[in-house]
């Protein structure tokens, strides 16, 4: 098991492999669910769908996944970040 230092003042360690939630919000669409999944899936082979939980904004315009799954490495959690954060149906990513 390794010690990467994640965060920028380095005080903050993650020990991988580690269960790691990531929230990902985008505007409500009919392929959200789908995209986000492929792009995990890009990064975490073993994810699993059923580690997904939804939840509609109050208005219903958004929607926020948390994908809870074994992160790696560093080098792991910050592609899987980059790779979200630049798809346009992507509004924010947690």
């Amino acid at each position: 098991m390794s010690q990467l230092p994640i965060g920028g003042d380095g005080d903050d360690l993650f020990h991988f492999p580690c269960s790691f939630p990531l929230k990902i919000i985008g505007h409500r669409s009919d392929d959200f669910v789908q995209t986000v999944r492929d792009i995990l899936l890009q990064h975490v082979p073993d994810f699993s769908s059923e580690e997904m939980e939804m939840r509609a904004s109050s208005g219903g315009k958004y929607l926020s996944i948390t994908c809870t799954f074994m992160a790696s490495s560093r080098i792991q959690l910050d592609g899987l970040y980059q790779a979200l954060s630049r798809h346009p149906a992507v509004t924010m990513v947690l």
